[in-house]
């Protein structure tokens, strides 16, 4: 039985009624099935009864078009009621959810299409157009979720050999669903979660129940896990359900038996106001999202918001600013798809860039290329293991390789470079990708975006190893300037003089009005390291500016 632990006196796998999606949607909807689970900012509400009457139609729908148990299906469509809905009803037909992201095309979406090995895909018009132009690999069945009918479907869409259009009243169903013939277990895989592809093509993740509630249970809990939120408590879902920014909040609401306050995405116009409308209480604050906050002056100080809980992500000032403005309880932590939270840090942090200490259930260590544990105060890989089984992902979908180099010695090895200080607070320093070799020293990314962005014409910079001639690598940072802000790349380059090592200070600018991102608002580096030295590109060698180690004398 998964809820019995093999040695008495161990923590236990959590039990099937605890974290596998269908029990959970039916113990709550038959405990208190007019409590809130979906909220919009419209004041449209579903409860847990409503909720699981539409998924049971859809999971039956899904049935009728022949998805089974361990079935993927695709869901690319924006956040929204039908995205969650769709989710659910994946789940409750046993099958496996497989989100992507809406800003996909060319051959990004082909790539996540074939890794999915799914044959039915469910979507809306405007998006399903931009399947014309590629291989769409095992895709047989298409709904489109916004056509009022077949008809009408099939003919908007363009003709596609081996492709069988369906508009939306394909995901719904009269009858009740199918008993599955095997129950759903906590290790079995409930979503393909894919990696935001910052650094090269995207990456399935097998996200097991188990591990998802993990996740969700941690992201809402002090580092004992003690969770911080329960069924009073609305969260705002600002990050897209193809990323576990948004999957991860709505399990732990679901778990809890609190509510998701369903939002198209982060809006620092209309934060508060929705917030006000849908009594808001909790919110991850993703990157500069707190800094945006904090700039809009048509708020004042927040008095009287139902906003009680911000987790930010990272820990910077802005986040601390924000909690005394405002007065929320402060979160912050690291994760990752693959992983659950593994660093926590207790309530109100004030160690900036800090993500915590390991949570209970979690051991970390840092290692060297070889999995050695390196000395204390050197940086090394976060590699992780958790007390229980399927608390991390099992694998990258279709991909063995990948799968075989995470998961080396018994630790799940997570690529990002972190050190840790005397007091146990472990810090994020750069994914191991992004470390740059200059001139015989390694320099972190990270560490020079930070200064370049202290810089207050700078709203946000990536800095990139480019090719050189004489060395190892050259440094080219693309800067974003904050609105109505100017700065010249003459002027970055003094401002970094006296805070940075003389290797660290970048060679060639790139001015950029944006900088390319994901939706999750991670920027795509891969894309600035491609592009190269463009030709709007400043070279600092170019310009006569010279840069030198400082003489150190003899005392």
């Amino acid at each position: 039985m998964s809820d019995v632990s093999p040695i008495p006196g161990q923590a236990a796998l959590a039990a099937r009624a605890d974290c596998v999606l269908p029990d959970l949607l039916d113990r709550w909807a038959a405990g208190c099935p007019e409590r809130p689970f979906a909220v919009f900012p419209d004041g449209t509400q579903w409860s847990y009864g409503e909720m699981r009457g539409r998924v049971r139609r859809m999971a039956a729908a899904l049935q009728a078009l022949g998805v089974g148990p361990g079935d993927p299906v695709v869901v690319w469509l924006p956040n929204g009621g039908l995205c969650l809905t769709a989710w659910f009803a994946i789940n409750y037909a046993g099958a496996v959810y497989v989100p992507i992201n809406t800003a996909y095309r060319g051959g990004i979406l082909e790539h996540v299409i074939r890794v999915s090995s799914a044959r039915l895909m469910i979507t809306i018009g405007q998006l399903a157009q931009r399947l014309a132009i590629i291989d769409r690999s095992r895709i047989d069945s298409v709904i489109v979720a916004d056509a009022a009918d077949d008809v009408a479907a099939i003919a908007a869409m363009p003709a596609l050999d081996g492709i069988a259009w369906r508009g939306g009243p394909a995901l719904d169903s009269a009858a009740d669903p199918t008993p599955l013939s095997v129950s759903v277990e906590p290790w079995d895989t409930q979503s393909i979660i894919y990696t935001s592809g910052t650094t090269g093509p995207s990456k399935g993740v097998l996200s097991s129940y188990a591990h998802l509630h993990a996740m969700g249970t941690s992201l809402i809990a002090d580092p004992r896990r003690v969770p911080y939120l329960g069924p009073d408590d609305r969260f705002m879902i600002n990050l897209p359900l193809f990323h576990v920014g948004g999957t991860a909040p709505v399990y732990a609401m679901l778990a809890r038996g609190g509510a998701v306050v369903l939002v198209d995405g982060f809006d620092t116009r209309r934060f508060w106001q929705v917030v006000d409308a849908t009594g808001t209480t909790a919110v991850i604050l993703l990157g500069v999202m707190a800094a945006f906050l904090l700039k809009d002056s048509h708020r004042g100080d927040a008095q009287g918001s139902p906003l009680a809980h911000v987790i930010a992500i990272p820990l910077t000032e802005d986040g601390i600013a924000f909690r005394r403005r405002f007065g929320v309880t402060l979160h912050t932590l690291f994760n990752m798809s693959e992983v659950s939270c593994p660093l926590v840090a207790e309530d109100n942090p004030t160690v900036i860039a800090s993500c915590g200490r390991p949570r209970d259930g979690v051991t970390v260590q840092l290692v060297d290329a070889h999995d050695r544990a390196v000395a204390p105060g050197e940086t090394g890989e976060l590699v992780i293991r958790t007390d229980l089984p399927w608390q991390l992902t099992h694998g990258y979908q279709s991909n063995p390789d990948a799968t075989a180099a995470v998961w080396r010695n018994g630790w799940f090895h997570t690529g990002d470079a972190f050190r840790v200080d005397g007091d146990g607070n472990y810090f994020f320093v750069d994914r191991f990708k992004d470390s740059i070799r200059r001139r015989g020293e390694n320099v972190s990314s990270f560490e020079v975006e930070a200064e370049i962005c202290a810089h207050p014409a700078v709203r946000e910079a990536a800095v990139v190893a480019v090719p050189a001639a004489e060395s190892e690598d050259e440094i080219l940072v693309a800067v974003s300037l904050a609105d109505g802000a100017t700065l010249s790349p003459q002027e970055l380059i003094e401002h970094l003089r006296p805070r940075m090592a003389h290797f660290m200070i970048p060679r060639y600018v790139r001015m950029l009005a944006n900088l390319p991102k994901t939706p999750t608002n991670k920027v795509e580096k891969y894309l600035i390291r491609k592009d190269g030295v463009t030709a709007d590109t400043w070279d600092r060698d170019a310009a006569g500016i010279v840069v030198k180690r400082e003489k150190i004398g003899h005392t």
